[in-house]
């Protein structure tokens, strides 16, 4: 359980440093670390309920997906600026890199159960993401007026920065 604490915080602080890197706004850096966090959570969670790496990667992204919309509603961001970061834990840079190298140790059979791996999981990300986008946009719009500020002791809208 610790381990899996642990691991949750890791993935959050390195996809801070991965938004800082490539110049999420400041003010986003924390958002896009709390998606990134929330992915991975989202991955073990599934994974500890007997969902296989396929299955696991579509429900993590459908999640991240989800919640990347939200707060593209309510912090007035396009959803890439959240979306595209918290994509990275789930990322299946490991089978790549084996499928990479067991291909070079002429084992082309676990190269080929690594290269199915790493589809599956690519195509589980894509599937959660296609699912995620697929709730009409009117449901995190509701979320935008959320974001209220609070002057002279009233709530007011905040003023849509397009106008």
């Amino acid at each position: 359980m610790l381990e899996q604490i642990l691991q949750v915080v890791v993935s959050g602080i390195g996809i801070w440093c991965f938004a800082v890197t490539f110049n999420v706004p400041k003010k986003e850096g924390l958002f896009c670390a709390i998606n990134g966090a929330f992915s991975w959570l989202m991955y073990l969670v599934f994974s500890g309920i007997g969902a296989g790496v396929a299955l696991s990667s579509i429900g993590a992204a459908f999640s991240i997906t989800l919640l990347a919309r939200a707060f593209s509603a309510i912090r007035k961001h396009p959803v890439t600026v959240y979306l595209i970061t918290a994509i990275f834990p789930l990322v299946p840079g490991a089978a790549i890199y084996y499928t990479a190298y067991y291909l070079i140790m002429n084992d082309f059979a676990t190269a080929g159960l690594k290269g199915l791996e790493a589809f599956e999981i690519a195509g589980g990300i894509t599937l959660g993401i296609a699912f995620g986008f697929g709730f009409p946009q009117s449901i995190f719009n509701g979320l935008g007026r959320l974001n209220k500020k609070v002057e002279d002791g009233r709530y007011q809208q905040r003023e849509d920065i397009s106008r």
